[in-house]
C-alpha cells in the first residue's frame, strides 16, 4: 500500500476545481482517505464553499448517482464526472471494433450527447 502524500495531494486539489473537488468529496468521498477528505473540505472552505453547498451537493448525488456496491459513485466512461445513468454498450477494440457487451456509465452530460434517457436506466 503507498503512503498518504499530503503535500502532494495538497498540490493536486490546489490545482482541480471546485465542481472537481466537490465530486471528490461527495460522490467518491467512500473510497478516500480520511486525511485526504479533510484536506479537500478545508481547500473547499478557503474558496468560500459552505458546509450547507457540500451537504446539498451529497444529497442530490445520493439521489442521482449510481453507486458500486462499495459506496462509491461509478464514473462516466468518458470523463470522471459522477455516473447518473448505465446502459448496455460494447467493449470495443482499437475504438471500433465491438468485442462484448458491458455497462457503460454516463454523466449528465454524455448521457444527453449519446441520447440516454431515463428509460436506459439500470
Amino acid at each position: 500500500m503507498v503512503d498518504f502524500d499530503a503535500e502532494r495531494f495538497n498540490l493536486n486539489i490546489r490545482q482541480a476545481d471546485t465542481d472537481d473537488l466537490m465530486d471528490r468529496v461527495t460522490a467518491y468521498r467512500a473510497g478516500m482517505e480520511p486525511q485526504a477528505i479533510a484536506l479537500i473540505e478545508a481547500e473547499l472552505h478557503r474558496r468560500k464553499v459552505t458546509a450547507a453547498q457540500i451537504a446539498a451537493r451529497r444529497e442530490s448525488c445520493q439521489s442521482e448517482c449510481l453507486f458500486n456496491p462499495d459506496g462509491v459513485a461509478k464514473k462516466c466512461a468518458f470523463c470522471r464526472k459522477p455516473a447518473v445513468r448505465a446502459a448496455t454498450g460494447w467493449q470495443k477494440l482499437l475504438g471500433f471494433l465491438p468485442l462484448f457487451p458491458r455497462e457503460m456509465c454516463y454523466c449528465t452530460e454524455h448521457a444527453k450527447a449519446h441520447g440516454i434517457g431515463d428509460s436506459a436506466l439500470q
